[in-house]
């Protein structure tokens, strides 16, 4: 193929349209066309990189996000928000008032009650109640704010996924990491400013759980695979060498701006991007996922002992590598914990995967002087039931209580927000919704949620869409 023979014929076809559009048109149609043409190009931004760094709406309390969605929905009861009183009830019928309107996802409203199966003990200076089961966890007690009074409005995993990620339970709307990475731009000028780990099994939302919806394509969700090239076709073909590639990328790099100019489609300053981003990553992403480089003490930190071995713990200590690098977010998904049956071995074993290596993650980034400005989110879609599933050991979804818990800039720590009744069935105190939630992040990253908006199909969207109030229990 003759690169420059082709280059000089599209640019010949461009200019030769644009010519014609703008020097013969006649009329009142061709001052028009004329006038059209130069308030467009006038329009065009002069820089079109779309992850250029961006001024927030006010002074941040963070500057980066660090997301570790635990999809599945992990028991509250088991967790975070102990109830003697369940424990009492173990096996009687729930209070009928307690029940009325209320539907389940899939057992009947009047199955038994089902105590807590592990022990709660109170930690910090906080004296933060929390389960056995999360002992590294409770040992950051005093860097955590634990939200107690979360609900949703999504009873089933993948509804509630993306509801919780992208405040709709619709398909196809941008993600609150491509929100912010609209908002805000990414500092990293050789990794991509939105990275999605992932481990255990993938979600039930899919990709929407991290996409970038009506967004231009550069704010969207990149998955790092755990093995071999961590981005698909990152490495070159047998024949291409560096030389080759990068006279490649330039001939792709004019075509482009050709287009760009004559059309002003963001799509094509996207398409710009991801060519550029993919032949830094060759480069970048390698030393990223290279462990070896980590010191004993600090794979002992996260429990990692194969840097091989694709898990939880390797992607937290990524992450913590990731964040250095300047990546804006950075999202986990981590989905095991949808105990139907078999609770009491298996929340235990989800713990055992993700408890340490959470930990180790807040306690890293705090000896780096980075947890003051990044933000930390632990948390999945919805909670559990106090009734019983699946014989006498599972619980069925929950949205109107679950519990998430916050570290970082701007939150308040040692601190636990909202309350639940006896049961651990409605909250009682400091309900905080999922589009709270969100508009409180936003926030912390100094946007205002409701000034955050993008205009498509005819009107403007934002993350919260009417809805969102920001908590300020939870702020510092």
């Amino acid at each position: 193929m003759n690169f420059v023979h082709d280059l000089h014929t599209a640019r010949a076809r461009l200019l030769s349209r644009r010519w014609f559009l703008q020097e013969c048109g006649v009329g009142l149609a061709g001052i028009a066309l004329s006038s059209l043409l130069a308030r467009d190009a006038a329009a065009k931004p002069a820089n079109r990189n779309p992850l250029a760094v961006k001024a927030p709406h006010f002074k941040p309390k963070a500057k980066r996000v660090v997301y570790m969605f635990q999809a599945g929905a992990p028991s509250h009861l088991e967790l975070f928000d102990y109830k003697p009183e369940l424990a009492k009830r173990d096996g009687e019928l729930p209070p009928p008032e307690l029940l009325k309107d209320y539907r389940a996802a899939f057992i009947k409203p009047n199955s038994a009650l089902l105590g807590p199966k592990y022990k709660f003990a109170q930690h910090g200076a906080s004296g933060m109640e929390l389960s056995e089961l999360i002992p590294h966890i409770a040992g950051r007690a005093d860097d955590i704010c634990l939200v107690r009074g979360m609900q949703t409005d999504a009873v089933n995993h993948a509804p509630g996924q993306i509801l919780m990620n992208t405040g709709t339970q619709q398909f196809g709307r941008p993600s609150l990491g491509a929100w912010t990475l609209y908002g805000l731009g990414s500092e990293s000028e050789d990794l991509p400013g939105y990275i999605v780990l992932t481990s255990a099994k993938g979600t039930s939302g899919g990709a929407s759980n991290y996409g970038c919806g009506f967004l231009p394509t550069p704010y969207g969700g990149i998955p790092f695979r755990g093995t071999g090239d961590p981005v698909l076709y990152l490495s070159n073909p047998a024949g291409i060498d560096p030389k080759a590639q990068r006279a490649s990328l330039d001939t792709l790099h004019e075509l482009n701006d050709l287009g760009f100019a004559s059309a002003g489609d963001p799509e094509i300053s996207a398409r710009i991007q991801s060519y550029e981003m993919a032949y830094k990553l060759q480069t970048s992403a390698p030393e990223l996922m290279d462990l070896s480089q980590e010191p004993q003490h600090i794979l002992d930190l996260y429990g990692i002992k194969d840097i091989k071995e694709s898990n939880y713990a390797r992607n937290c200590l990524l992450t913590r590598r990731l964040i250095e690098r300047g990546v804006r977010f950075v999202q986990l998904f981590h989905e095991a914990w949808d105990q139907h049956g078999d609770l009491t071995k298996a929340i235990k074993k989800n713990a055992q995967d993700t408890d340490r290596a959470s930990a180790a993650l807040v306690t890293d980034l705090k000896q780096r002087g980075l947890l003051d400005d990044t933000l930390v989110v632990w948390g999945g879609e919805f909670g559990r039931t106090p009734m019983v599933q699946g014989g006498k050991d599972g619980r069925d979804h929950h949205n109107r209580c679950f519990s998430v818990w916050l570290t970082g800039g701007g939150v308040k720590r040692g601190h636990v927000h909202g309350e639940t009744d006896e049961l651990g069935f409605n909250v009682v105190r400091d309900a905080v919704h999922v589009h709270d939630l969100n508009a409180t992040l936003l926030h912390l990253l100094g946007l205002e949620h409701t000034k955050l908006t993008y205009r498509f199909q005819g009107r403007d969207y934002r993350l919260t869409d009417v809805h969102g109030n920001l908590v300020p229990g939870i702020m510092a």
